[in-house]
This record gives structure tokens, sequence and C-alpha cells, in this order.
């Protein structure tokens, strides 16, 4: 049975594009069929992390207003055979997105694939809208600093008004990714702990990635930061593919002190 797991955020730079990449690779690594999709209309940048970028001719606009079928606009994972990618376009406006061709298109990839990861626009415009409607699961992430765990509070109390889980009586399933922890940060103050931000948005944590300046080499050079083994970052997401398949998996000891572990989760 597939699953559609939106990756979301109350404010844009968090990582979210970065995570949707990672998680994508990691639970195309672990033999998943996986497509990734840029829901990012007007604003795309997943393809850039992906390293997929100029291999584009068509892009989930096109496949649904008609302009192409489904298999023309998907693009195969240059390294992993069972990731796919579908792009967002470049040149439309978000607002032509409408509930009833998004659901055609989720129907269509979920004849096909394991997990449907949607890239959501951050914000709580349209876009972002269409792409938590049919989610089974939310993947909300924020960097620990108080704006914006606000906006992924009021992000979370949106997913459960307006996810057709939610019109039909359910809830979607929540998780939470707290991104660019800097231990020492914490440890002085000057930055929200894990605990503080979980006390905040009341969701289970599902990954803790901490700051590391391999990511912006790695989306530079278009190769998904999961591929280093010597990143404490692509750990963090291995760990997060892992627990998204169900396993159990500790978290990464990000302590600069004796001790200090035990303060950031409580």
């Amino acid at each position: 049975m597939s699953e559609v797991i939106t990756v979301t955020s109350g404010k844009g730079g968090v990582g979210k594009s970065t995570l949707s990449a990672n998680l994508a690779v990691g639970l195309a690594e672990a033999g998943k069929k996986v497509v990734a999709v840029d829901f990012d209309i007007g604003l795309r940048n997943l393809d850039m992390i992906l390293g997929l970028e100029n291999r584009i001719v068509y892009d989930v606009i096109d496949v649904m207003e008609g302009r192409c079928n489904l298999s023309q606009a998907l693009i195969n994972d240059k390294r992993s055979k069972s990731l796919y990618f579908l792009p967002a376009s470049q040149t439309s406006d978000k607002d032509i997105l409408n509930k009833e061709k998004v659901a055609e298109l989720i129907a269509a990839l979920k004849k096909e694939f394991d997990f449907i990861i949607l890239d959501s626009p951050a914000g709580i415009e349209s876009g972002f809208e269409h792409s938590i409607f049919l989610a089974d699961r939310a993947i909300v992430v924020s960097t620990p600093d108080v704006s914006a765990v606000r906006d992924a509070d009021r992000v979370i109390g949106i997913i459960d008004a307006k996810s057709q889980k939610a019109k039909d009586g359910e809830e979607v399933l929540k998780h939470v990714v707290i991104n660019r922890l800097r231990p020492d940060m914490v440890e002085s103050g000057s930055m929200l702990s894990v605990e503080d931000v979980l006390s905040i948005l009341a969701l289970p944590l599902i990954g803790v990635i901490p700051d590391d300046e391999k990511i912006i080499t790695s989306t530079n050079d278009g190769e998904p930061i999961y591929y280093d083994k010597n990143s404490l970052a692509a750990e963090a997401y291995r760990r997060i593919a892992k627990r998204v398949l169900g396993e159990e998996v500790s978290f990464l000891d990000l302590s600069t002190k004796k001790g200090f572990f035990k303060r950031l989760f409580g």
C-alpha cells in the first residue's frame, strides 16, 4: 500500500526541500519505489538538490494540463533506479493547481509507487493546501528558533483542519524534524533545545539534523548529502528514512560535553 508523505514548513529556508530529497533517496536505497514531487510551483529547487535540473523536459503542470503523460514527465534518478522525480513548473503560477487535478495525479502515482514525497511550498497559500490535501503523513520541518517554530505550529493547525483525512474524521500522521541544531548554541541558551521545540509543537520527533556546512556544498554539486558517509547530517537523514519505514533507531548523540544530551532531549 502506497503512502503520501508531505514535507512542509511554516516558512521558507528551513531545509524542507533538502529533507524531501534525502528522505526520498533513503527510502529508495531501502528498496522502495519512490517518487519525489516538487509542488513549489514557480520556485522549484528540488531538481538542483537531486542533480536532475538538466534533464527536465516536462513538469507537473504539463501532466495535469494534459500536455504530456506521466511517464514522459517522470525522471529516473541517476544513482538509484527505484527513485523518480517529478519537477515543478518554473514559469506557471501556483494558483493554476486545483484539487481535482491534484487528486488525479496522486491517484496515478499511488498505482506506481510505494512512497510519494510531496515537497510543499512554504507558507499557507493555495499551493501548500494542495500539497497537504491528500497526505497520509506530514513531516513538519523547523529550525530551532522562535519564529520558525511559531509558523510551524500554525501549519500543523491547518493540516488538522484542511486535509482530506480531517474532513473524513481521521487524522494525518504528523512528525517533527528539527533542522540545523547547534548544540553549542543550545548549551549557551541562544538557541531553543529539542525539548523546547517539542513542548510548543506537541508532535512526536522523527529526526534532529545538526547544522552542517557540507549540505551547501552537496546542493551546489547536485549530490544529496545522504551519500556522504562522513557527514553527521547525512547519518541523521539515514535514520529518519529508517524511522519512516517503522524501524526503531536511536537519535544521534549531539552532545558537546558530558550530560548535555540529556538536557537536549529532556
